[in-house]
């Protein structure tokens, strides 16, 4: 059960550096392209219990093989 938890935290942690580095992007360049990533992210997030398809744990999945899989399409 540690072993999932710590994939969880590891995403939790990925996810939230990608909306942290596209928010900082946005802010020191002025470029609002940046927010893309942002509302990407967003957006796999949001149909992520749909399609049960995150690609941060599929990433995840395969360099952890020791933990249950997670969101791996099934």
């Amino acid at each position: 059960m540690e072993k999932n938890i710590s994939k969880v935290r590891a995403h939790d942690a990925i996810v939230g550096v990608l909306y942290l580095v596209s928010v900082g992007l946005t802010f020191y360049t002025v470029n609002l392209d940046f927010l893309w990533i942002a509302v990407a992210v967003g957006g796999l997030q949001i149909i992520s219990p749909v399609t049960k398809f995150c690609p941060v744990y599929f990433i995840l999945n395969k360099l952890m093989p020791n933990t249950d899989p997670m969101q791996n399409g099934r």
